[in-house]
């Protein structure tokens, strides 16, 4: 659990995710997420940028989940990836988000299959075997802040090389 208090905006989606007693169904996730009022403000102690790469903000967590705040510069991007027995769902604060999804070739290298823009208050849910990546693709000075629910906390997933580049 983190040091700082759970933000006042978020008592709501923490009460939830403490009552857990199973991973959160994907459909669960989706509406907690859509429905959520965030004062930003609140998350001023967790919003802190990574020079290299996205920064992770742990917010809280149990054993079946952990809510993050990730933070997001200017290029950055997650590495193409999928979730491994979690259910992960993503809402974006500020800024604008891009999912691209990809599908496994026979070679093992994967194809992107659709790209998706995500604007403020858009939500994004997938799990398990979903291959996917996130980016901040605007230009240095542009950051995107997206809160991330994962459940059970990912603690494991596989990465893929594109084989478009």
């Amino acid at each position: 659990m983190s040091t700082v208090a759970i933000p006042e905006s978020l008592v709501p989606l923490v009460d939830f995710l403490d009552r857990l007693e199973g991973r959160v169904p994907m459909l669960g996730l989706e509406t907690q997420l859509s429905k959520l009022d965030v004062n930003m403000h609140d998350l001023l102690p967790f919003m802190h940028f990574g020079d290299t790469t996205y920064s992770r903000n742990l917010i809280c967590e149990n054993t079946w989940y952990e809510l993050l705040c990730i933070c997001w510069r200017g290029g950055q991007k997650s590495l193409i990836h999928n979730h491994a027995q979690s259910t992960c769902g993503l809402r974006v604060l500020s800024g604008q988000g891009v999912e691209t999804t990809f599908e496994e070739q026979p070679d093992g290298l994967v194809d992107p299959v659709e790209y998706r823009v995500l604007d403020v208050g858009q939500v994004c849910c997938t799990q398990d075997d979903d291959i996917h990546q996130v980016a901040n693709e605007h230009p240095v000075g542009d950051d995107l802040i997206t809160l991330h629910i994962y459940s059970p906390p990912l603690r494991h997933m596989q990465t893929w090389e594109c084989s478009e580049g």
